[in-house]
């Protein structure tokens, strides 16, 4: 039985509270709301954004700050289609993206950086400040109140700085305290950049001709329009306490200088004029720190402190931080991107098939309402999926997989073909309904699990000569190794068994809408093709063979998806076993750890649950700031890692559906080291 005590939450946090005390290239620290992200070096600004520039990137981010480059040449993703053959029939995908047009619409839209606000620090001894100059660094990233306090000493002199976001406004809070203010040698700067549509820096620092700043200064408060390329309006609002001032030092450069030792600076950034007066610092603090309280006395909790493996430790700091970076990089009201507010990846743009690994875990920490946030995504992108479906030759609605906001497909060999974020909506939204089961909820996914459904059925294809229903060709499977085979690929394991368990979860939705079932979903899902086996294991596709590297999402088909006919449970630990003694760990990523705990856990094998999560590979590793390292320089953060953990210990500490009846079922027991409370936490599907 679950211990009956509660747990001492707020200990519980302030054992993972982030602390810094030298610089960090991969660790930044970040504060924000879901909406508005601000990531932060060791001065509680972004003084040295060139230190972290070939890491952990510093920017100023928010859910709405899209651009789009010119397009003179009106690229269209009609420029970028390639017949394949399916079955006969010869269909169009958007996979050309080797060309103008498909170079531009990969790239576009894209996110931008809003602005760099940091010190502007004197020279030293005739030469530029650098980090090295600075001493006694102490950071802490209080994520109990939500405020990252810094305090570093600079020319022999002391420096505090606080730095928050407010909880609903995109508004940044800075107070700074020190006599270096009052003597007029560390001023606050802001810039303003243009916007860059490469892979990764959404900031372009060298072309200020491309963009406009206009700035109305007055005493205690600006306002500042940006315009970029002539095509995107932003608009920031500045206001700052009595006896400082702010100039103009360059085209897109401001500073703030004050004659005390304290200087209160509050920023807000918006997509359209703002005109309400901003609060004061202290309003700030105040909201910021009720709004994280509530957040960590409210939803799931887990506390790890009376175990006696060694590892305990780490794994709830792990799960401590990662709640708080989800919520503030995943919990806005689009999809986020898999770097977040942080820094962008594949030009800022959000992955459909990697929205249930960024959200999914909110339903079961009873924080539904930070996933209702951008579920709506699902509606508004309802014309185009119904579009990309049809263009197929199919019915219902097939939703892309690398988007922005309007929801136009990036072309490429590997986005148009992947189908695995095809049951996700339906995943959700049984989720959604395991945690509000009313009529609201059952009306807001009507339209969605239905046509999610409707194109699951219709883009099966019935194999006359082995009596069953496939999918592919062409497709390309989760794991995307396969995808140059594209055009002959053919049912992929994890996709197959997920196709039938969310078929049959959609016929339950269409009897809470009064409906009788479908009759074609249910010829498709109990007559789908067999999953593939080799060697006594399940394999990632019948055809062709993929190599034992990236993600072994076979897995997933009894762990991600609940258990269904099609998957045995013998095959499947037998898989388990074959991944974790064959397969070239340094290949995985992130989400793939917490998908092999989940399957271990749904076969009875906890201790292969807590192993998998500990894998020692170098896509496995939680930095200091919380988030699931990636190794590679385009890549230094994966927020689907920090989304899966969180979903995989729910499963774990809460259980799942037809679990065992016994406290945490998918950890191990006291006797191997692990005694786990929680409380506040859903079961899994």
């Amino acid at each position: 039985m679950e211990p009956a005590s509660r747990i001492d939450r707020k200990s519980l946090v302030h054992r993972h509270l982030v602390v810094m005390e030298k610089p960090d290239a991969l660790a930044p620290l970040s504060v924000g709301n879901g909406e508005l992200g601000f990531t932060a070096d060791v001065t509680g600004l972004q003084t040295f954004p060139q230190f972290h520039e070939p890491g952990m990137p510093l920017h100023t981010m928010a859910q709405w700050a899209w651009h789009e480059s010119p397009n003179p040449h009106h690229y269209t993703l009609e420029q970028t289609i390639a017949q394949y053959d399916s079955h006969g029939r010869s269909v169009p995908y958007p996979s050309e993206d080797q060309t103008p047009a498909g170079e531009w619409l990969m790239s576009n839209p894209h996110r931008f950086d809003l602005a760099r606000i940091g010190f502007a620090l004197p020279q030293v001894e005739g030469r530029d400040a650098v980090l090295e100059d600075l001493r006694g660094i102490h950071q802490t990233l209080d994520i109990w109140n939500g405020i990252l306090t810094s305090n570093f000493t600079f020319e022999g002199e002391p420096v505090r700085v606080d730095t928050l976001v407010h909880p609903s406004l995109d508004l940044l809070a800075v107070r700074v305290q020190s006599s270096l203010l009052r003597d007029g040698r560390m001023p606050i700067r802001i810039e303003f950049p243009g916007s860059a549509d490469s892979w990764k820096n959404q900031g372009d620092w060298s072309h200020p001709e491309t963009h406009t700043t206009r700035a109305t200064l007055r005493a205690g408060n600006a306002d500042f329009v940006r315009q970029l390329d002539g095509t995107t309006l932003t608009y920031a609002q500045a206001a700052w306490s009595s006896g400082a001032s702010c100039h103009q030092v360059a085209q897109h450069r401001f500073e703030w200088h004050a004659q005390d030792d304290t200087l209160e600076l509050l920023v807000a950034f918006a997509p359209k004029p703002l005109s309400a007066p901003l609060p004061t610092f202290a309003a700030v603090k105040a909201s910021a720190q009720e709004h994280w309280n509530r957040f960590w006395m409210s939803g799931g909790a887990v506390d790890l402190s009376e175990s006696s493996d060694p590892r305990w430790m780490e794994l709830e700091r792990r799960i401590v931080l990662s709640q708080y970076q989800t919520a503030v990089n995943s919990a806005g009201s689009l999809p986020p991107q898999e770097t977040g507010l942080v820094v962008n990846s594949w030009g800022g743009k959000f992955h459909m098939e990697m929205y249930w690994w960024h959200e999914a875990h909110f339903a079961l920490w009873g924080r539904e309402a930070l996933l209702k946030r951008s579920l709506g995504i699902y509606k508004d992108l309802l014309p185009v999926a119904r579009e990309t479906a049809a263009r197929i030759g199919c019915k219902g609605a097939r939703w892309p997989k690398m988007i922005g906001p309007q929801g136009r497909e990036s072309p490429n060999g590997i986005n148009p073909f992947l189908v695995w974020q095809q049951p996700h909506p339906i995943h959700l939204a049984e989720l959604m309904y395991q945690a509000e089961p009313t009529a609201v909820t059952l009306d807001f996914f009507r339209e969605v699990v239905i046509e999610s459904a409707e194109f699951m059925a219709s883009f099966a294809w019935w194999n006359v000569e082995r009596g069953c229903f496939e999918l592919g060709p062409p497709i390309t499977s989760a794991q995307e190794e396969g995808f140059r085979s594209r055009s002959t690929a053919k049912n992929p394991t994890y996709e197959l068994a997920y196709w039938s368990w969310s078929l049959g979860i959609a016929q339950q939705w269409r009897k809470r809408f009064g409906m009788a079932p479908a009759p074609e979903w249910e010829r498709v899902r109990k007559h789908l093709a067999p999953l593939a086996i080799r060697d006594g294991v399940y394999v990632e596709l019948e055809t062709p063979e993929t190599p034992f590297t990236d993600h072994p999402t076979m897995l997933a088909a009894f762990g991600v998806t609940p258990a269904t006919p099609m998957v045995d449970p013998g095959t499947m630990q037998k898989t388990l076993d074959f991944v974790f003694a064959k397969w070239d760990q340094k290949t995985t990523w992130g989400w793939d750890y917490p998908m092999m705990a989940m399957t271990a856990a749904r076969l009875g094998r906890p201790d292969q649950a807590i192993e998998a999560l500990f894998i020692d590979t170098p896509k496995n590793r939680y930095l200091p700031n919380g988030h699931n390292f990636q190794q590679l320089p385009e890549l230094p953060l994966y927020l689907p890692g920090n989304g899966g953990l969180l979903f995989a210990i729910a499963l774990m500490a809460a259980g799942w559906k037809g679990a065992p009846a016994t406290h945490a079922p998918g950890f191990p027991g006291k006797q191997q080291g692990w005694v786990v409370r929680h409380e506040g936490l859903r079961q899994a599907l």
